[in-house]
């Protein structure tokens, strides 16, 4: 129900809401392409360690429908890459909105923020507004669904426990400690490299200074109710200049998700091994592709995430029931994903201010 209007709007208020293009030049598109390389590294990575570990194996989940037509599906949804890049184009956007065809909304979405920012004056701005306050209206939907979140978490959960035996348990959490493992790997292979190769900043000075954040991130879940200390931190520890910060660090709790989107990978291909469906390397391409883009709309808010998921799952045909099983280790997990789309918010920051000299 929440889905795709809050994809859209969240969307479409964050692209238009970066201002005149012409504007943010060369610091924003360098920013971008920085933020969208190292989300498609951190769900490549989930995605290989779920592949590799298999924590979905030894569940024999049953679909509510038909299990050859739900394969069928899958195969229907996952044409070549190339397919894929044309399709997201749509023909008719209120034909995609409709039928939920996500890679098409996104697409459309960005399109319409991008466009709108050749409107001049009030015009602009009544719109703008407009969309984040239908994108904030939509998060509040999401947070009052959330309040239902525990009780239907011990019912699911207990039904899946009856249904299939306490040993689903154990593939739980090895389920979570996929994620864990995929998440140290990005911060220290990837983004400490990058702290250290690019930014010419020791991790170990970083982590330092910005313990605190990382610590605050921990305990919100949310990368939005992070960010006056972030951005603090960057400016009067880290040395980033305040034009520098101001810029890449509300555009990184925006589109910077890359502990959202690795989880996302783990996840979806752990629910698909629990219902014994087989992903081809084009349907893993596109859960990468549609991950990576779902990470630029996916609310710096605790919950969210587990929103977007459904997109990814929908995308390749995978039955987005499968929820139920890992709603149960969500919470903490959300808290270990959002110090890890913090820390890259900062860690970008410091990259982009040695660029910027």
């Amino acid at each position: 129900m929440t889905v795709v209007p809050l994809v859209f709007f969240s969307l479409f208020a964050s692209t238009a809401g970066l201002g005149d293009l012409k504007k943010i030049g060369i610091l924003g598109g360098r920013v971008i392409v920085y933020y969208l390389i190292t989300t498609a590294v951190a769900i490549t990575i989930g995605v290989s360690l779920a592949n590799a570990i298999k924590p979905g194996y030894g569940i024999s989940l049953k679909a509510t429908g038909d299990i050859s037509k739900i394969l069928g599906k899958v195969n229907q949804t996952s044409p070549s890459v190339v397919k894929t890049l044309i399709n997201m184009v749509p023909s008719n956007p209120i034909k995609a909105l409709a039928e939920g065809n996500m890679l098409q909304i996104i697409f459309f979405a960005i399109l319409l923020g991008i466009a709108i920012l050749s409107v001049r004056g009030e015009k602009r701005e009544v719109i703008i507004t407009g969309a984040q306050g239908l994108s904030d209206a939509m998060i509040a939907m999401v947070n009052m669904i959330m309040k239902l979140a525990p009780y239907g978490v011990f019912a699911l959960g207990a039904g899946v426990v009856a249904r299939y035996g306490i040993k689903v348990i154990g593939n739980l959490l090895v389920y979570a400690l996929v994620v864990v493992i995929g998440l140290a790997i990005h911060l220290t292979l990837l983004l400490f490299v990058s702290l250290y190769g690019l930014g010419r900043k020791k991790p170990g000075e970083f982590l330092k200074k910005a313990w605190g954040v990382m610590v605050f991130a921990f305990s919100t879940s949310s990368s939005n109710a992070t960010l006056p200390l972030t951005m603090e931190t960057a400016e009067e520890k880290l040395g980033v200049p305040g034009y520098v910060s101001s810029f890449v660090l509300p555009l990184g709790a925006t589109i910077n998700m890359d502990g959202t989107a690795l989880y996302q990978g783990v996840a979806a291909v752990f629910i698909a091994q629990a219902y014994h469906i087989p992903l081809t390397l084009s349907a893993q391409l596109k859960i990468i592709l549609t991950a990576t883009l779902a990470s630029i709309g996916t609310a710096g808010v605790p919950g969210v995430g587990i929103v977007m998921l459904t997109m990814v799952l929908t995308s390749v045909g995978i039955p987005i029931e499968g929820i139920a099983l890992i709603l149960g280790v969500d919470r903490i997990l959300d808290m270990l994903r959002t110090v890890v789309n913090v820390s890259g918010d900062l860690i970008a920051s410091v990259v982009m201010a040695r660029f910027e000299k």
